[in-house]
């Protein structure tokens, strides 16, 4: 026990506790071995999705405030790149 009264878990428990997720995890893979191609495109078609709305909303907007404000910056392109980082971090969250 530390000085303020707190207990310190020790680093071994969560090496423990990250391999008894990650056994889960294979073991309910393996429960789960008979999904068929139908799965496949439908993760295919939701990580499609996670990546494409975002973007297309980013150049929706970025034209509407070009076509507004008019200015300099190219709102379009750079919410692009927003869009796509944002649909990709997305897609990251589903895989």
């Amino acid at each position: 026990m530390q000085r303020d009264g707190h207990k310190r878990e020790a680093p071994e428990s969560h090496v423990e506790e990250e391999i008894g997720r990650k056994a889960q995890r294979k073991l309910r893979a393996r429960r789960e071995r008979d999904r068929g191609v139908w799965f496949g495109l439908g993760m295919f078609g939701l990580i499609g999705w996670s990546v494409a709305i975002p973007t297309v909303g980013g150049i929706a907007l970025g034209l509407w405030l070009d076509s507004v404000f008019g200015s300099g910056i190219s709102w379009t392109l750079s919410l692009l790149v927003v869009g796509v980082g944002l649909g990709c971090l997305n897609a990251w969250y589903w895989v």
